[in-house]
């Protein structure tokens, strides 16, 4: 797998960013959640959507639309395309 220089969190990306998955650093439940829902390293996540305040933010992944916290996002780290 790429292991890239520059490392940086979901919640980091502008609207209309890409970027793939590096790293899950989420524990418990939410860990299991979100990659049963396809965010595994290597996966390519799109930033569709944030809110007027910054959360929660939306994302697609694998053609579905996911929205995550942004303390949430943070803990998902990702390497750009």
């Amino acid at each position: 797998m790429h292991t890239p220089d520059k490392l940086f969190s979901l919640a980091d990306l502008t609207v209309g960013t890409t970027c793939r998955i590096s790293s899950v650093e989420l524990h418990g439940l939410l860990r299991r959640r979100v990659l049963d829902l396809g965010m595994v390293p290597g996966t390519q996540v799109e930033c569709i959507r944030k809110s007027p305040v910054g959360d929660p933010i939306a994302f697609r992944v694998r053609n579905t639309t996911i929205a995550l916290r942004s303390n949430d996002a943070s803990l998902i780290k990702v390497y750009p395309t």
